[in-house]
């Protein structure tokens, strides 16, 4: 055989085992066994194939937004861990309470049945240098590590910015490693964001494919005024904050891009403020322009309808009926007409219903929440902070997993949700 042939031989090899999910080590492990076939003298005359095999990006699956949304389908949220701001170090993971995480417990989640993980990253606690805003290597390998895990499970990961609000605009003033979306601290938040997402970006690039999504913010907060948490457009300080929120997930969005790479398209999800549907669904929110073609996501909070899904002091709701149903609709049909229905993905990053010692009311939640969010397009990712006993006197109740043993506390739940979702629950052994 020639050296023609050699090369349209592993061209053909090329074409037929770089698929869309293959590694580079795995494409280059497949050339090396080719050329071993045809001896240590071809090897010296491709030499430089295996150099830009080397640098080679892994082909990203080209899908639209809507059909990513369609894809993630239902999720878990690895709540009070990587987000834990206890403490700084790598052992600020188990500051809140929750145990070191492991490749068995990401594996459990995946042979439960999960198609998505996400996973939310405190970093302002991890900074070595508040002038640049270097993140510490040990906590940014770390991080990697259970990204690794869950990739090499084939999830698909939400990977954010979590706990980096500040409390007040002069906290970022101050020069301490936060954001703060207000006029006043958008020097400063911006420098802070684009420097950490400049890492983060750079950290995980060529070697994850769509699998990877980055979640430029969790729950951007206007902390200090009314409007943490509810949202009035007709109100000047919801709309100055949306309009630096804006520019401030333009300013992570450049960020991200400018590395280049499979990041350069990389699927990117984008909240309005404090996350609240209200606050997408208002003409104050508006996606940041971007350089590639259909990448941005809408992400959403919903823990909906409140008094049932989360604590009321003045209306203890433990009953899921049909006005719940209804109401939910409405929010979810909202959503669709704005976005999905014009070709723009949504994901429901978070939701959930707090254990009151009503699991069949929240096993009907589960049903109705997951399946209509997932019929008009919207997968949802269920929040679990590790906290699962029944309360009817306060505290947010949204233990599911139990991460140490691999099993789940309301395994009906979680089979209800995926049901409805088409998916067939796998491993979902009930807790003692």
């Amino acid at each position: 055989m020639n050296l023609d042939q050699v090369e349209m031989f592993l061209v053909y090899v090329e074409n037929k085992y770089t698929q869309v999910y293959m590694k580079q080590n795995q494409v280059r492990a497949v050339f090396i066994m080719a050329l071993v076939v045809f001896g240590a003298g071809v090897i010296s005359c491709v030499h430089n194939t295996d150099d830009e095999e080397e640098n080679k990006e892994i082909q990203v699956k080209v899908t639209s937004s809507t059909e990513l949304a369609k894809e993630i389908a239902i999720g878990w949220n690895l709540g009070n861990t990587l987000d834990a701001t206890g403490s700084s170090g790598v052992n600020s993971e188990t500051s809140w309470g929750q145990p070191r995480t492991t490749k068995a417990m990401i594996d459990g989640i995946k042979s439960a049945g999960f198609k998505t993980i996400r996973l939310p990253v405190s970093w302002h606690n991890h900074i070595d240098d508040t002038s640049s805003y270097t993140i510490n290597a040990e906590w940014l390998s770390r991080v990697k590590e259970v990204v690794d895990w869950a990739y090499q499970d084939g999830l698909y990961i939400i990977l954010n910015t979590h706990h980096d609000n500040a409390e007040n605009a002069s906290e970022v003033v101050s020069g301490s490693a936060l954001y703060h979306p207000t006029s006043a601290a958008y020097s400063e938040s911006s420098k802070f964001l684009k420097s950490v997402w400049t890492q983060i970006a750079s950290a995980f690039n060529n070697e994850y494919d769509e699998h990877l999504i980055f979640e430029v913010l969790n729950e951007p907060r206007l902390t200090g005024t009314n409007f943490e948490w509810w949202f009035d457009d007709s109100s000047s300080v919801c709309q100055e904050g949306a309009k630096v929120l804006k520019d401030l997930e333009k300013d992570c969005l450049d960020a991200i891009r400018a590395t280049g790479g499979n990041n350069a398209s990389r699927y990117v999800l984008i909240p309005a403020l404090s996350a609240n549907p209200d606050a997408a669904l208002s003409d104050c929110f508006a996606l940041p322009s971007d350089s590639a073609d259909d990448r941005l996501i809408v992400s959403v909070h919903s823990y909906r309808p409140y008094t049932f899904a989360m604590y009321d002091e003045n209306n203890i709701d433990t009953t899921f009926d049909s006005a719940d149903e209804k109401s939910l609709k409405s929010d979810f049909e909202k959503l669709y007409n704005k976005f999905t229905k014009n070709g723009v993905g949504v994901v429901i990053g978070e939701t959930s219903a707090t254990n009151k010692g009503n699991l069949e009311e929240r096993v009907k939640w589960a049903k109705y929440f997951f399946g209509t969010a997932y019929e008009y397009g919207m997968p949802s990712i269920i929040w679990d902070n590790g906290a699962y006993a029944a309360s009817t006197t306060g505290g947010e109740q949204h233990g599911y997993y139990n991460r140490s043993a691999q099993t789940w506390y309301f395994p009906t739940m979680i089979d209800a949700a995926m049901s409805a979702v088409g998916i067939t629950s796998g491993k979902l052994t009930a807790s003692n």
